[in-house]
């Protein structure tokens, strides 16, 4: 894994110092950036680079946030700096933001007042470059923090397939992530007079196991990392691929109250508490899910059928994602999912945090997990794993159950205060444990 990381670090790092398309220059403190590596990118002054600016300046895009943060939610503005948008070369096309019609897009925010740091991150689910915004963007840069995000390089239910081989799709998040960081870094050089001090991975779910897989595999580009319900796949299990089929067996029987149903989702990983929460996910999470991500996967499984069989009934057969058992499928899904893998393997100090009523990554298949990974890698004193209660995927759950999902951004905040202390100034961050 470590020479694979190195070559992989090689190349990105050549394909940076590539000549890129210059900058749109207006001669308000953007003159003569580029973005090492960017077939195309345009930098502009912004008096307020939070979404308080950037909305009514249309430069982000408010849709990609939706449904990410609970009513009420309060966010720093006023942060002045410079704006580039861009992308880097590629050959889909699912993005359509700026009419580019280009994936690989990204965007970079520089404030005015820098305090020497850089916060890279990815987009939760087939979301796009802004979708973290309002959840990290306006938070870090009101610290004082660069910021850069990446669409990890396609979008949208078009996600599967756009690799040569089951898996590549999502391996390309990796490489995109750590392509910008690159980037980023030395355009923040360019702008400041020096390289960054500290830099950090954050994400949000599909972004959260972007940052494992970032200080799995690209150590040296960063100080230290935090995820906040992140995805988790392992080649034996657990995955999506495990937990969102029972899921999807088993809830129309629970919601036609048939027994057995109920302990059906339980043994799944489905907590007890979050019941309310269910018909949410199955009209409109597990089913589209399980489908975008077994066509990455196993795209054989159903033969030339593209993107699957939306809510196929249990006992359809052959096929149907609703009958999907992941144990009884070929080497080569395996291999495929092995791909896509982490490890545990982490080399920066990491904190997570899960919520305990979280139905799309059950806790106890997935951040338990992932702790315990890390745990028996050896590398334990890197990480800290805080579990949410009352915590849900998104915050915008809170909206329609404000009695049962707490939101979690004022956790994720404080944990990031708390890896930055570590991290910066040798403040060891609380041992693991609930909250």
């Amino acid at each position: 894994m470590a020479l694979r990381s190195t070559v992989l670090v090689s190349t990105l790092l050549a394909s940076v110092l590539t000549p890129a398309a210059a900058v749109a220059e207006t001669g308000c403190g953007e003159r003569g950036l580029r973005v090492p590596g960017a077939e195309r990118s345009v930098a502009v002054c912004l008096d307020d680079l939070t979404t308080t600016g950037t909305v009514p300046s249309q430069h982000t895009d408010p849709t990609d946030w939706a449904g990410l943060e609970a009513p009420g939610t309060v966010n720093p503005s006023g942060v002045p700096g410079i704006q580039i948008d861009g992308y880097f070369p590629d050959t889909s096309t699912t993005n359509t933001t700026h009419g580019w019609n280009h994936d690989a897009q990204f965007v970079i925010r520089l404030p005015r007042h820098w305090n020497g740091g850089l916060v890279v991150s990815g987009p939760p689910g087939v979301r796009e470059q802004y979708a973290n915004d309002r959840i990290i963007g306006d938070h870090v840069l009101a610290k004082g923090y660069a910021f850069a995000a990446t669409d990890k390089g396609i979008t949208g239910p078009a996600i599967l397939p756009d690799g040569r081989r089951p898996g590549a799709t999502i391996q390309e998040w990796h490489t995109r992530m750590a392509q910008l960081t690159v980037a980023a870094k030395r355009v923040a050089t360019q702008r400041y007079g020096r390289t960054p001090r500290y830099t950090y991975a954050a994400g949000l779910s599909a972004g959260g196991y972007m940052v494992r897989g970032q200080l799995e595999q690209f150590p040296g580009l960063y100080t230290g990392g935090i995820d906040w319900n992140a995805l988790l796949f392992t080649p034996k299990g657990p995955s999506l691929l495990t937990t969102l089929p029972p899921a999807l067996r088993a809830y129309p029987r629970y919601a036609a109250g048939k027994p057995g149903a109920h302990e059906e989702m339980l043994a799944a990983g489905y907590p007890a508490g979050s019941e309310p929460l269910w018909g949410v996910h199955y009209k409109n999470q597990w089913d589209f899910l399980q489908r975008i991500v077994r066509e990455e996967l196993d795209p054989s499984y159903d033969g030339a059928t593209v993107a699957g069989t939306p809510f196929c009934p249990e006992g359809t057969g052959a096929g149907c994602d609703t009958d999907y058992d992941y144990g009884s499928r070929p080497r080569e899904v395996r291999e495929a999912v092995r791909r896509v893998s982490l490890t545990g393997r982490i080399g920066r100090p990491l904190i997570s945090i899960q919520g305990t009523l979280d139905v799309l990554t059950p806790i106890s298949e997935s951040g338990d997990i992932y702790a315990k990974m890390i745990q028996k890698s050896g590398r334990g004193p890197l990480h800290r794993y805080y579990r949410v209660p009352g915590g849900s995927h998104t915050d915008g759950l809170n909206a329609g159950f404000p009695t049962l999902v707490r939101p979690m951004l004022p956790d994720f905040l404080k944990a990031f205060d708390r890896l930055t202390d570590w991290t910066q100034h040798g403040v060891r961050p609380p041992s693991s444990g609930t909250l």
